[in-house]
């Protein structure tokens, strides 16, 4: 009889099934959803992580040009880039500290930051409420450890006496039994509590000056005067709920501007004295007063704050075309380029006719000539004035209102002047001279030279808070730095002979300095009356 051979029964049985699925789990609903959301936005983690996603995204702010601060930028930058520019425009690139996403990551972590702190509160509460935890069995387990034998005295009288021992350390005593508990250092969490409430203040100070406040800079010429208005201002940024309307109508005068510099040989053209007396007028109608203006020691005038940040020399010019007619007379503003104050600067006649007229060059208060070598300034003060310049000439320009930069020359359209050798005609003036152009385009003259001084005016509503706020950090920081969270327990127990035994233990909450062991054994040499029979119980 033939049997049909049997296949392996391991190989036939058929794959293992999943096990049942439960449908008595709980669903996390909508209600739950919202409280592990929270727990997640209010974690330290995603504060961290929101914190270092803010300082992210305020790096572009740095890198692209920006709307508020310079919107000629910003149409350059468009022009130039015809592809990116209209896509950072859209995602908000011009306009960093306002876009959407980054106003979304600073308000998300001012709530993060509130949410962690919250609960923290509630706890640090409950913990200034609660009482000293009770005494564990084995004291010598701890950290730090030291027991006395007393001679006979009352258990009770050990107790009381090792309470008010305690208490005048500033411990916080809690007597059960034939043992005393005793905590510090609470102000320790009061501290980090502090910290990052003040961190709160701090953000929230930013925020109030970044959406109201504004700052901008004007150079003004000594004798002529500011007024606080927006066509005064040479740059202007400002928050983005503020309004024309928020700027207060003041007015300054520079009256005068003195400048002093070392001329000794130590320090030899070291700033020694900047100071401008300045008139003010408060408020339209008011009653000019007179101030001095003086770095780190700016004006408060209706709640702005004027600053003086800078000064040079603004050669005052006179052009004529070749009609003979004045095309430009004034100071000019020339901006300093090193220490001495070598100066650069262009001087505009775009009103000369037949044919506009440019010059741009340097201006040197001490010149000085060294061999063949260029002139060149030898002292920031104003002992030998000399104005050295190229000169440029061109059709008229049809003016288009847009608008240019005074301290740079657009060479454009413009025709270098030259000397009757084809080299470049060159003109070196000093005070009172004057100097004819070739072929009869018109001459220049240097009448004198004045001052300038560059103010910045501005106004920031959060800067009181964040300060305040920052000092209280600080204050906080030291709190969680310095104080030391420890526990102590004290314990008496009767020994032969009618003596007690003094066991006394500590524990530090937290990584600290040492002195928890020296601070025990003198707890337990002070209960034992003499300092030399502690003994530490070896481990």
């Amino acid at each position: 009889m033939t049997q049909t051979p049997t296949r392996d029964a391991g190989l036939d049985s058929p794959e293992p099934s999943p096990g049942p699925v439960r449908d008595d789990l709980p669903q996390l609903g909508l209600r739950g959803g919202l409280r592990f959301l929270w727990a997640q936005l209010s974690s330290m983690r995603t504060a961290l992580v929101l914190l270092f996603a803010l300082a992210l995204a305020a790096i572009p702010g740095s890198l692209v040009p920006q709307r508020k601060i310079s919107p000629v930028r910003v149409s350059d930058f468009i022009a130039a880039h015809p592809t990116l520019g209209p896509i950072y425009d859209k995602i908000g690139m011009f306009h960093v500290y306002t876009s959407p996403w980054f106003s979304a990551i600073y308000l998300l972590l001012f709530v993060s930051l509130i949410g962690c702190i919250i609960p923290r509160v509630g706890v640090y509460a409950r913990a200034v409420r609660a009482r000293p935890p009770r005494t564990p069995r084995h004291l010598s387990r701890l950290p730090a450890y030291a027991s006395a034998e007393v001679g006979t005295a009352d258990p009770d009288a050990l107790l009381a006496r090792a309470a008010g021992l305690l208490r005048a350390r500033r411990y916080r005593v809690r007597v059960e039994g034939t043992s005393v508990a005793a905590e510090r250092g609470y102000l320790r969490e009061a501290g980090n509590l502090v910290f990052h409430i003040s961190l709160i203040f701090v953000l929230l100070g930013a925020g109030i000056g970044a959406l109201w406040g504004f700052r901008g800079t004007s150079v003004v010429i000594v004798g002529q005067g500011f007024s606080n208005n927006l066509t005064q201002y040479d740059d202007f940024a400002a928050g983005a709920e503020f309004t024309d309307s928020g700027l207060q109508p003041f007015s300054v005068t520079v009256r005068d501007f003195q400048v002093k510099f070392e001329t000794g040989p130590v320090q030899r053209g070291a700033a020694r004295l900047f100071r401008a007396d300045v008139t003010v007028t408060d408020r339209p109608g008011a009653t000019p007063r007179d101030v001095a203006l003086e770095v780190n020691k700016p004006l408060k005038i209706n709640g702005t704050t004027v600053h003086l940040i800078g000064h040079g020399y603004a050669p005052v010019v006179t052009v004529k075309d070749a009609q003979g007619d004045i095309a430009f007379s004034g100071p000019v503003v020339f901006l300093p380029q090193d220490g001495n104050f070598t100066s650069a600067g262009v001087i505009k006649a775009p009103d000369a006719r037949p044919d506009r007229l440019a010059f741009e060059g340097i201006f040197l208060p001490t010149a000085v000539q060294t061999g063949t070598a260029a002139p060149s300034s030898a002292f920031p003060d104003a002992l030998n004035p000399t104005l050295l310049l190229t000169a440029w000439s061109g059709p008229p320009k049809v003016e288009t209102g847009a608008p240019e930069n005074v301290y740079s020359l657009n060479t454009a359209g413009l025709t270098q002047l030259k000397t009757s050798a084809g080299a470049p005609f060159r003109i070196a003036l000093q005070p009172g001279a004057t100097v004819d152009l070739p072929d009869g385009q018109g001459s220049i003259q240097m009448s004198g030279v004045t001052r300038w001084v560059k103010l910045q005016v501005g106004d920031a509503p959060g800067i009181p808070i964040s300060l305040g706020a920052i000092g209280f950090a600080v204050f906080g920081l030291c709190l969680s730095l310095f104080i030391r969270p420890r526990r102590v327990w004290i314990r008496v127990l009767p020994a032969e002979g009618g003596h007690s035994l003094v066991e006394v233990g500590g524990l530090d909450r937290a990584d600290a300095r040492g002195g928890l062991t020296e601070d025990v054994a003198e707890l337990a040499a002070e209960l034992s009356g003499t300092a030399g029979t502690e003994q530490e119980d070896p481990r």
